[in-house]
């Protein structure tokens, strides 16, 4: 086992004088390594689109030969460019939208057109005020979208739009647009799903009428600013159910256009992750509340294809991203204790179709020949691309160190490959699936050039022990490193369950800048991360911040034994997560943190979303003793080193009561930390080149307690 004594064997190079490098470089955009956009497979397996400015060009995979799909002087003059576009399967018919603006972390309203490119005509959807979703059919001739809570389908072959439902009201019934917690925890934007022949499309309804209302209070601000709300603040209220509360009530709809009927699946459950077409069947894949049961439904029969039972819980991605053809379905879980995929017939017969102690992060899809193209981990750190077949042949389609990943083509003959690792940015080249490069499309030669040089610090991977468990970790030193002079250290972390933050892969932000500063920055993944077998994470079932802080607290001990660390100086940050593991070490019993930075921290799990909390918490009815150890606000008192919290006033997710509370106790016991609210600033806190100040903010802070 590597461990970390061997670093010191590496303190013996050359040492570099650190190069200036500013903050600006990691928070703004001088640090940011240039892409490729997006690249969208089309329909026909020769080419993919990709945007361009305001236009849409189809390139060929194999000759990179261009033509314009949507030319630039298509947009009207009062719109500055579009947000994105969805393309009808004979490419005649362009779905786009511009002017979004935000909903939530995720979502957005908009304006929508179609562009007809036979007839050069360009025609608004629900022309005069902005839709929730919208998607169109694969002929190009409907469009089903969301106005109000509402389902219409607006026809590109004339007539007034259809009204399918009537019952949408604002924080009472929602058609089409997911819930708050769906969008937030399942990933769900829009449950709208056509058929193949596009003869109806079905989705879900969220009944949110016995849900608990939250009301966020909102003032003028200067970003972005409210001036409605000068002189007495406003507020934004929605349907936030916490852990223990109501959920919304969901169903699946279908809408048969020729008979103008709307018909309800005869499917009951607490939860309905995925709602897809399997052939001329709808499926209906549902969780109940533990999300420890999971069935795939045959809507029109009842029937069950597909069960999986867990001692814990189902992954999220195991509920919503089962991939379905016309006469099969393929699921990804985690019963061999890794994450497989498994092949399901449209009988219910269940075939494993991986194998191996590695755990499939992505499945890409299948080609006619019934070979499977997926990602998967290559021991902890690493993501290659590979290929089975029905009798388990693999092939390995990329080398297996650094982290890899591939968009396909139609017919799975080309690719866009993905690769970086922690001494190489992003490079993306066009591969076939036989091997051959068959061009490079940005290899970032100069802005590796100037960020893989030797004056900018690097990330060097280690491993540490934590009651008899191998941890992964990386560390991050100044580029003039003294092994005979002691440094501050700052333990950097997420935490969350399922998390990973310590990969071969490119990274560079402001830890790195921390090192220029004279920090040593490490992170490790505790128990509870992903990436490795299933038992390494679900340890934490039920017992949230117990392990996860017993593992930081170790890789902080193991750091205080290097002769070139100051062990009366180490801090640790957070964000979210992140930040509710800062507040959970820093006041366990054998906490040696002098300092403390939590950004955006849930404080009490009783606080935060049923589908999260729940998901590892059970709820607190079942689990009253766990969310009690689990929550910061029960070890206030017991909290030691200077803390700095940091947060948004309008966060949807964490809401500040977490830090309300937190602060609240901490005043009760006549102790006094830093803070910093953002104004009508959400869970990211971002926007108007706030991270800058931030940043600075958490710095000084380090600066002031960690190196004086």
């Amino acid at each position: 086992m590597k461990r970390l004594t061997s670093l010191l064997m590496m303190a013996s190079v050359a040492v570099i004088a650190s190069h200036a490098l500013s903050l600006q470089d990691f928070v703004l955009s001088q640090s940011r390594p240039a892409t490729i956009g997006e690249v969208r497979p089309a329909a026909d397996a020769r080419y993919y689109y990709q945007m361009d400015g305001p236009a849409i060009n189809r390139v060929e995979y194999k000759s990179g030969r261009t033509t314009v799909i949507l030319a630039e002087d298509v947009m009207p003059d009062t719109l500055a460019g579009w947000d994105g576009y969805q393309m009808s399967t004979d490419e005649n018919v362009i779905l786009l939208w511009a002017r979004s603006e935000p909903i939530y972390r995720h979502s957005f309203k908009a304006e929508y057109f179609t562009y007809d490119r036979r007839q050069g005509r360009l025609t608004a959807v629900c022309p005069g005020r902005p839709v929730e979703i919208a998607t169109m059919a694969g002929s190009g001739r409907q469009v089903a979208y969301v106005s109000d809570g509402n389902i219409f389908v607006h026809s590109l072959d004339g007539g007034q739009d259809i009204q399918v439902t009537t019952d949408g009201l604002k924080n009472h019934v929602t058609n089409g647009v997911p819930d708050w917690v769906y969008q937030e925890e399942f990933g769900m934007l829009n449950s709208i799903c056509w058929s193949a022949d596009d003869s109806e499309f079905s989705f879900l309804r969220w009944d949110e009428s016995q849900v608990p209302m939250y009301s966020m209070t909102l003032y003028q601000g200067d970003c972005h600013p409210h001036s409605d709300f000068a002189l007495y603040p406003g507020s934004f209220d929605y349907k936030y159910p916490v852990a223990g509360e109501k959920n919304a009530v969901v169903t699946a709809c279908t809408y048969h256009l020729a008979s103008r009927k709307l018909t309800t699946a005869p499917v009951r459950a607490h939860y309905i992750a995925q709602l897809a077409y399997m052939g001329r069947d709808l499926m209906v894949t549902t969780l109940n509340r533990e999300q420890n049961r999971m069935d795939i439904i045959r809507a029109c029969d009842g029937v069950v294809l597909y069960h999986e039972d867990s001692g814990t819980w189902i992954e999220e991605s195991s509920a919503t991203g089962t991939c379905f053809y016309d006469d099969a379905m393929v699921v990804k879980s985690e019963q061999s204790g890794y994450m497989q995929l498994y092949l399901v017939d449209n009988k219910g017969l269940c075939t494993p179709l991986t194998t191996e102690n590695e755990n499939v992060t992505a499945f890409y899809g299948r080609d006619n020949n019934q070979h499977y193209y997926y990602q998967c981990t290559a021991g902890p750190l690493n993501r290659a691309v590979k290929c089975i077949d029905r009798k388990g042949n693999v092939t390995a389609l990329t080398p297996a160190m650094g982290t890899y990943s591939a968009q396909f083509n139609a017919d799975f003959t080309h690719y866009v490959q993905t690769f970086s690792d922690a001494t190489t940015p992003p490079q993306y080249r066009l591969m076939t699936t036989a091997g051959r490069t068959v061009r490079n499309l940005e290899l970032n030669k100069d802005y590796a050039a100037t960020y893989t040089a030797a004056q900018v610090p690097r990330r060097q991977f280690f491993t540490v022990p934590s009651q008899g468990v191998t941890l992964n970790g990386y560390m991050i030193r100044p580029v003039d490193f003294d092994p005979g002079k002691k440094y501050p250290v700052i333990m950097s972390q997420y935490s969350g369950p399922g998390s990973q933050s310590v990969l071969n892969k490119w990274k560079l932000d402001w830890e790195e800048y921390f090192a220029t500063q004279g920090f040593v920055v490490v992170c490790v993944d505790g128990r509870g991360t992903g990436g490795r077998e299933r038992e390494f994470k679900t340890i934490v079932y039920r017992n949230l911040g117990h392990f996860e802080t017993l593992d930081q607290l170790a890789a902080a001990h193991e750091m205080a034994k290097m002769p070139w660390v100051d062990s009366k100086r180490i801090g640790i940050w957070g964000w979210s997560y992140g930040g509710y593991e800062v507040l959970m070490a820093m006041s366990h019993p054998k906490a040696m943190y002098a300092a403390g930075v939590a950004i955006a921290p849930v404080t009490s799990w009783r606080f935060y979303d049923t589908i999260y909390a729940e998901r590892f918490m059970r709820t607190p009815q079942e689990n009253p003793d766990g969310y009690e150890r689990s929550a910061p606000l029960t070890h206030v008192e017991d909290l030691k080193g200077q803390l700095l919290m940091m947060f948004g006033s309008a966060d949807d997710n964490v809401h500040i009561i977490n830090e309300m509370q937190y602060l609240a106790r901490m005043h009760g016991a006549s102790m006094m930390p830093e803070l910093m609210v953002y104004p009508n600033m959400n869970h990211s806190i971002n926007g108007c080149d706030i991270r800058y100040p931030l940043y600075r903010r958490v710095l000084d802070f380090f600066n002031r307690h960690l190196k004086h």
